[in-house]
């Protein structure tokens, strides 16, 4: 149920965040989702993709320093108020949030949530046994989903 997510990190200048994306493509790697946090003089690039051991060989051999980290993808009803009902059973729960990006689907009516924690494990426990739809990478990388 764990996701694998690329971390990259990128100097905040123009064409370092294109070399990546066209390592990936000319290797027919497909980004499936992304999220770019910047600073004044360096980024993190953050990237699912289904082929992800693949990704990071190419990536690392262009010359790219890339970290794997573990994420958790849960589908919630898109809907005022879901986000919020999955932090408080989170809280409730004692689990903190590091960070996370979403995404809506819309045929579906659903969001999904990427999300990393501080303690994995213990957060999919609380959320499934509160009946959050914890994704594995098969079902998120389903003609349905990404």
């Amino acid at each position: 149920m764990k996701i694998q997510q690329l971390s990259l990190f990128l100097e905040n200048r123009p064409s370092h965040l294109k070399h990546p994306c066209e390592v990936l493509a000319q290797t027919g790697i497909n980004i499936r989702t992304l999220s770019l946090a910047d600073a004044e003089r360096f980024g993190i690039l953050r990237l699912i993709v289904s082929e992800w051991e693949r990704a990071r060989e190419v990536l690392e051999a262009a010359g790219c320093a890339v970290r794997v980290d573990e994420v958790v993808a849960l589908e919630v009803s898109d809907e005022t108020g879901g986000l919020a009902q999955v932090l408080g059973m989170l809280e409730s729960g004692g689990h903190n949030v590091e960070y996370m990006y979403a995404f809506t689907l819309r045929r579906t009516e659903k969001a999904v949530l990427i999300m990393r924690f501080d303690d994995t494990d213990a957060a999919i426990a609380t959320l499934a046994a509160r009946g959050v739809s914890v994704l594995d990478p098969v079902t998120l990388f389903s003609d349905g989903q990404l």
